[in-house]
């Protein structure tokens, strides 16, 4: 701009001076041309030093940049370590099923009426015997007040049974003893007839008594007899009168509907007002505080299935575990057409987080043993093997080029680690973690993020500060 600036500035001067020769004398004076000389060489000395001083600059910059095979050179990937510990590996199965309730009731009335009075609430919790529904009892109260006052009246009349009875009984064993009385005396007076000491006249006349003796023996005994039939009839319509009443009494209670068992009240779709029949459902009362899961074993764990084996029970989906029971059942056979064998497992519903028929997943946990668990993050595949990286120190030449790395060196403070890729084998997966059977051992540090940006040998760095995983040391 300077150079352009001073140019047109000239070219002025020189158009205005050419116009002035035009109307001046042909001679200027030599002060007005040494003027332009000492300007151009001025501008000329500018533009001169301006550039030499670029020049410079470009050199030293040059001079103190690194060399660009070290720019080019790859930065160490941050990543996150964790090393290998023994942990507890669990051989288990897992089954889908339906959780059943260990008991539950249907309520239906035993017979017909209005209902009076709902006295639960659906989801209530009650006691064995609690009333849950009334009918219409007015009619049936009645029927049971007149059963009582019959029982009262054939009791009455079974007691007057039995007291006749009883003085009858009483006349009878007078009469015997009167009889056996006049038994001895005809003895006697036979006796002393014979030897000449009384008349023929008094031996009949015993012979009389004898005789009237007997025949009020009879006679009582017949009574006795008719009071003991009139007994056992007084027993009888007794006997008849409180069954009418215990009939009384149970029809009255079938209008009270109560619970059978403890438990939870269902649904109840009955209201005030509606009649129901004999069999109609009324509601439902579910035992919940244990609930059971019917498992259908493949006969290849036949021998490993037994009571007590710890089973936990998690939602369908598995986000989370409900409970955990053990086995309470084997069955003794196996079926036939499934070849599987029926097991049963009980569960605690100690806080009512299960429900019956609710669908659930169990794993049932065979054994348990120490082995190495890695996070499914640290595998990778490639060609149907898998690979773990085991953060190592670098070999002497990686030592001796991070040496020469002053740059970089200065910046981290901290010696640079590389992955090495190792091949392992591979057991089943328990909480997003494989065992691993082969390959790796206790104390390793492996790489558990950003496997897919390594190869083998790749310069690795811990995860920067806030990184959930620690530095370990390396191996």
């Amino acid at each position: 701009m300077e150079s352009s600036e001073s140019q047109n500035s000239t070219t002025t001067d020189e158009s205005q001076t050419s116009t002035k020769k035009d109307n001046s004398p042909k001679t200027s004076p030599p002060s007005s041309r040494r003027q332009k000389w000492w300007l151009a060489l001025s501008l000329l000395l500018l533009l001169l030093a301006g550039g030499g001083g670029f020049a410079l600059w470009r050199v030293l910059q040059s001079g103190s940049s690194p060399p660009a095979t070290a720019q080019q050179k790859p930065r160490a990937t941050p990543v996150k370590l964790q090393e290998v510990e023994t942990s507890t590996v669990v051989e288990s199965s897992q089954y889908v099923g339906n959780l059943n309730a260990q008991q539950e009731i249907i309520l239906r009335p035993k017979t017909e009426g209005r209902v009076t009075q709902v006295l639960v609430s659906a989801g209530e919790v009650v006691e064995q015997g609690t009333p849950i529904l009334e009918l219409s009892p007015e009619r049936s109260q009645a029927e049971v007040e007149a059963a009582k006052a019959r029982v009262q009246a054939a009791r009455e009349a079974r007691n007057n049974a039995r007291a006749e009875l009883q003085a009858l009984q009483a006349e009878l064993k007078s009469a015997a003893a009167e009889v056996k009385l006049q038994k001895e005396e005809f003895r006697r007076v036979k006796f002393l007839v014979s030897q000449g000491a009384q008349s023929q006249q008094q031996l009949d006349q015993a012979r009389r008594n004898l005789e009237a003796a007997q025949s009020t023996l009879n006679a009582a005994q017949q009574r006795v007899q008719a009071a003991r039939s009139s007994l056992e009839q007084a027993n009888a319509t007794l006997a008849q009168a409180q069954a009418n009443a215990q009939a009384a009494r149970t029809d009255l209670q079938d209008k009270n509907v109560v619970a059978p068992i403890s438990g939870e009240v269902g649904d109840i779709p009955v209201k005030i007002g509606d009649y129901v029949a004999v069999g109609d459902n009324l509601t439902t009362i579910t035992q919940n505080q244990t609930l059971e899961l019917r498992l259908s074993i493949p006969i290849d764990r036949a021998n490993q299935l037994r009571r007590g084996l710890p089973v936990e029970l998690s939602s369908a989906g598995g986000e989370r575990t409900l409970a955990t029971g053990q086995i309470s059942f084997v069955a003794s056979r196996a079926n036939p057409n499934t070849q599987t064998i029926l097991a049963k497992a009980r569960f605690p519903n100690r806080e009512g987080e299960l429900r019956d028929q609710q669908k659930v997943q169990a794993r049932v946990i065979w054994d348990k043993q120490p082995g190495i668990l890695v996070p499914t993050t640290a595998i990778s595949r490639l060609g149907g093997q898998t690979f773990v990286f085991v953060a190592s120190k670098p070999s002497q030449s990686q030592q001796q080029e991070q040496q020469g790395q002053q740059g970089q060196q200065g910046q981290q403070g901290k010696e640079q680690l590389v992955a090495r890729q190792k091949p392992v084998e591979l057991g089943g997966i328990q909480d997003n973690r494989y065992q691993v059977l082969s390959g790796l051992e206790p104390g390793q540090t492996i790489v558990t993020s950003g496997i897919m940006s390594l190869t083998d040998g790749a310069a690795i760095m811990p995860a920067p500060q806030g990184s959930s995983t620690q530095k370990p040391q390396p191996q």
